[in-house]
Parts: C-alpha cells; structure tokens; sequence
C-alpha cells in the first residue's frame, strides 16, 4: 500500500489499515451502514431482542408494512443515538457500549411499560 492509497489516520500514526486495531476512524471515513456497526460490535442478536419484545407488546404483526412500520423506528433511533454519540477515533468496544447501552435502555423502558 502506498502512502497515497492510506488513509490520512493512517499515515499520521505509521500505520496500515489492518493494523488500525480497534479504531473504527477508517470505516466511518469511507462510510458506514448500521447494520456494519452492528456486525461488528456483536450487538445484532440483542437488537433483534428489543425488536421481538417490541412485537410481544404490540400483539405481533400481520403484514410485512405492519413489520417495517414497527422496525424502522427502533433502527431510526438508533442510528440517531450513534450519530450524537460517535466521536472521531472511538474504539470498537465503546461504539458496542454506545449500541449496548441504547438497546438495554430501551429494553428496560418496554418492561416497565
């Protein structure tokens, strides 16, 4: 890799990006989907369990409107609270702390309801 094909973070610190480690500066940089976010951090299996306990209070659903009219908020908040949260150089693990907390926060908020 050369100097011009390395992201500027990169060449800053002297390294490549595989050796970038726990960073994610050089994904978000080149853009990023939440659902990369949540692959990485581990955090897509707890997601699915505030979605599922979404559709227990609500009495399931029928269609697959009835699925994404319910779904796409829960993911609009999140990516929402990611984008408030994130900050440049931020390590894997407190982007899966910022994810994990949201999701147990909304969690907690489904039970007391």
């Amino acid at each position: 890799m050369t100097e011009k094909d390395t992201p500027p973070d990169c060449i800053s610190s002297g390294t490549t990006p595989g050796e970038i480690g726990d960073t994610f500066s050089y994904e978000i940089s080149r853009g990023i989907t939440l659902e990369r976010i949540l692959d990485i951090t581990g955090e897509m299996a707890h997601l699915n369990q505030l979605v599922l306990l979404h559709f227990e209070k609500c009495g399931g659903f029928t269609t697959q409107d009835a699925y994404f009219t319910l779904v796409q908020p829960v993911l609009d908040l999140l990516e929402v609270e990611i984008r408030m949260k994130y900050r440049h150089g931020m390590t894997k693990t407190a982007m899966k702390l910022v994810v994990q907390d949201w999701i147990d926060y909304e969690i907690a908020e489904l039970h007391k309801s």
